[in-house]
């Protein structure tokens, strides 16, 4: 049987099981009205096993994915690969581009543009004027950053653990226009919310215009209690802008509910998205306290319809932006709810086996599932992490990550995602122990 055109990008073992299986599972969806390709017989196979539950569920979906055959990847909080759907929607598009770049082949691109954003604003629980499709995490957060009106006599409120996006970039606004930034600390393995939300609440004054953080830290794995913090600095008339890469695509979030006035996330983590491609959520109320970062082309249109004050960018990539649409319509085939517990039961199962079979590391990341997310961090005294981590490539064949200088406590950062099993769990943790023994 001739693979369906969509298929031609995309190794055989990814849509095809055998003749017969192919045949009787995804036949009626082939021949549906609207049937576009590889989404469609994904979902339909899906359907068929139903269950969450079991294992194959998750084994089709890893079959969505170009992760070469025994390699583990468990590194979503830095980069993950996207699934046939969506690079098969990048390249199909980007080649049609290049076929043809006129402005009349490319208008159609523009309700592409639009349908994403609405797709990615109805995933993430917002209006579609208060998205806006970035290239990333940190070009989100500088925007937030370089356009909020502060001055002298100002304070931004940061937590100690942001990325360098949603840290550093403050401290050099801070040196430019002479407002002050505060940093606050919270406990290593918090036994509560209000463990986290204390030393928040104490450090916000009336000089405070500000209170950003990251939802999940990338560089331990706490989770703040991030709808009670937006809560207490609404109430005081502080901005809050939550940096999502660690929970964006992760997580089931609601904007509306979480109650932050900005929000940031990068589509090539957690999201499984395209390369350079990321989501700022602008509250409706708030997008006009903030100066966009770019002013390009339809500024006289854009600069009125709330955060898509910000989307004044320039040639982007319309593939990219298309693939996006496509990226959602993958995560909710499989189901948000269904990601973020399989996401948490493999971080879970993880955290679990590492402090059953190696009981002199050290775990960072709190063991419980309420202050952590799917970012997974230990070390070992007296073992030689940096050769580990080098080894657990060459000789395992495993793509986790170092965090910490030479100089510097160093940690192993994993982070599981839908694409992985309870087995490479296992071959995980069985790997760094015999590495850290060895």
């Amino acid at each position: 049987m001739a693979p369906h055109p969509s298929f031609r990008h995309v190794p055989e073992r990814a849509w095809n099981t055998s003749r017969r299986q192919f045949l009787r599972k995804i036949s009626a969806a082939m021949a549906a009205p609207g049937f576009t390709g590889l989404l469609e017989v994904f979902a339909a196979r899906l359907s068929a096993i139903g269950q969450t539950d079991d294992e194959g569920f998750w084994q089709l979906i890893r079959e969505q994915f170009a992760i070469r055959s025994g390699f583990t990847l468990m590194n979503a909080a830095n980069l993950c690969p996207s699934p046939f759907p969506v690079s098969d929607a990048v390249v199909r598009h980007t080649r049609d581009i290049d076929g043809d770049a006129s402005f009349q082949n490319r208008a159609k691109f523009d309700d592409m543009y639009e349908r994403a954003s609405e797709s990615l604003a109805h995933y993430m629980g917002a209006d579609a004027d208060e998205v806006v499709i970035t290239r990333n995490t940190t070009e989100g957060n500088n925007v937030v950053v370089s356009g909020t009106d502060l001055r002298p006599g100002d304070e931004v409120v940061l937590w100690d653990q942001n990325h360098p996006s949603n840290n550093v970039s403050w401290d050099v606004q801070a040196q430019r226009r002479g407002f002050t930034v505060t940093r606050v600390a919270t406990p290593v393995d918090p036994k509560s919310p209000d463990d986290c939300i204390a030393p928040f609440a104490e450090a916000l004054t009336e000089r405070t215009r500000v209170l950003s953080f990251s939802h999940v830290s990338n560089v331990s794995g706490v989770a703040l209690p991030a709808k009670e913090l937006c809560a207490i600095a609404r109430e005081r008339g502080i901005l809050t802008l939550v940096d999502g890469a660690q929970t964006f695509g992760s997580h089931v979030v609601d904007l509306h509910d979480l109650g932050c006035d900005c929000y940031t996330g990068s589509a090539h983590k957690w999201f499984l998205g395209p390369k350079e491609g990321g989501i700022l959520y602008v509250r409706r109320e708030r997008a006009e306290e903030i100066w966009p970062l770019i002013v390009g082309v339809a500024w006289e249109e854009r600069h009125a319809l709330g955060a898509r004050r910000f989307s004044s960018l320039g040639q982007r990539d319309d593939a990219n932006h298309a693939a996006v649409g496509r990226t959602v319509e993958f995560l909710e085939t499989v189901g948000n709810v269904a990601i973020e517990a399989r996401v948490r039961s493999l971080a879970t199962a993880l955290k679990t086996a590492v402090a059953e079979r190696i009981p002199e590391a050290e775990i960072l990341t709190p063991m419980a599932p309420a202050f952590s997310g799917g970012v997974v961090m230990f070390t070992v005294p007296g073992a030689d992490l940096q050769a580990a981590f080098g080894r657990l490539y060459t000789d395992y064949q495993v793509g986790c990550a170092l965090m910490g200088t030479e100089n510097e406590k160093q940690y192993l950062r994993f982070c599981p995602h839908i694409y992985n099993s309870m087995d490479e769990v296992d071959r995980v943790v069985d790997a760094v122990r015999s590495l850290v023994r060895s």
